[in-house]
């Protein structure tokens, strides 16, 4: 693959290998250029000290593809939230969350969203482009170099819908896994659903999790949640996660946000069980934080309980996964409304 010499980040050790060549240099090089890169966290070439200085020099306009922070925001559990900025001065989120054994990156695939979810403030942003493979790369090394610790876990959570940006998100699971060293068991791709895109992730074969955004029980509300499910029916996004399940053999998350009123009642959770029975899934049910853009609230514990509970009964796979970083602008796409 010819590269392009402003995203050297995302290269494997063959591509460097063949462009260090092309550049007149000796093919170690190559391994020189990916171990400064990915290891080293070397944010510009004239930073590669074992090069040679003269081809440093000549070597001045070439970017390996690194952001620059332009916010970031510490929350009393540790965890951290980053403003990140592009080359074409575009901003993008990154969060850092840590625990005593893991350090998860929740990363963005897009600059803002186009699928436009009433209870979103990504959504309520609007969408300006895809992030490019070592756009995506960068957030996971910025945050391990931040942390001074590796990044255990990713998580495509953060601003966009992966699944419109497959390509570069697919290319940059591959060199998180191949050049970073990140294990595809510890990637989850998430996706409210795009027609025909789930099958062409499973087509692949990665070992990612997937996990599928419902927040709703039924086509009427889920059209009411995210407007573009008027184009694809509930049915037939579970009956695209069945074929995700025979293809790869790996089970499907579902993401389900609680919204006080809204789909937190317990015919609602009856109404999901019989969605789910016999498929080999796990349901994450996520408590909502409420954002200035819309006025939906969070479910108190007693209705998360008793939500829970029903899906329990019916034998469904269930936790509930409460949001780090509460007082940082938790929600995806806030710190970015109030600090771009």
């Amino acid at each position: 693959m010819p590269l392009c010499p402003s995203a050297l980040l995302g290269a494997s050790v063959a591509e460097l290998t063949e462009w260090v060549q092309q550049q007149g240099q000796p093919a170690y090089r190559g391994k020189q250029l990916h171990q400064w890169i990915y290891e080293k966290g070397a944010r510009s070439l004239s930073e590669i000290t074992v090069f040679p200085k003269q081809w440093r020099d000549n070597l001045a306009d070439i970017s390996i593809g690194r952001s620059t922070t332009h916010y970031r925001s510490v929350a009393p559990d540790e965890t951290v939230k980053y403003l990140l900025q592009l080359a074409d001065n575009q901003i993008v989120e990154t969060v850092g969350i840590p625990t005593e054994k893991r350090l998860t990156v929740c990363v963005s695939s897009q600059v803002g969203c186009p699928m436009a979810c009433d209870f979103c403030a990504t959504g309520k942003g609007g969408f300006k482009r895809n992030l490019a493979k070592h756009e995506i790369i960068d957030q996971v090394l910025t945050v391990q170099e931040d942390f001074q610790r590796r990044v255990s876990n990713i998580v495509f959570m953060g601003m966009g819908e992966p699944l419109i940006n497959l390509e570069n998100v697919v290319g940059s699971i591959k060199s998180l896994n191949e050049d970073v060293g990140i294990g595809q068991r510890n990637i989850t791709v998430s996706t409210v659903g795009i027609p025909g895109k789930i099958r062409q992730l499973a087509e692949y074969h990665l070992q990612v999790t997937l996990a599928v955004s419902l927040h709703a029980s039924n086509q009427t509300l889920r059209e009411k949640l995210i407007p573009t499910a008027k184009n694809y029916t509930l049915e037939n996004l579970l009956d695209e996660c069945r074929e995700y399940v025979q293809i790869t053999g790996r089970r499907v998350t579902f993401e389900y946000i609680l919204l006080a009123g809204v789909n937190d009642l317990p015919e609602q959770a009856e109404e999901l069980a019989k969605h789910l029975r016999g498929f080999q899934s796990h349901v994450n049910l996520i408590p909502y934080n409420p954002i200035q853009e819309a006025d939906y609230q969070r479910p108190n514990a007693k209705r998360i309980r008793a939500f829970m509970n029903v899906l329990q009964n019916k034998h469904i796979a269930v936790s509930v996964r409460y949001s780090r970083g509460l007082e940082a602008d938790a929600a995806c796409g806030q710190l970015r409304a109030s600090k771009a």
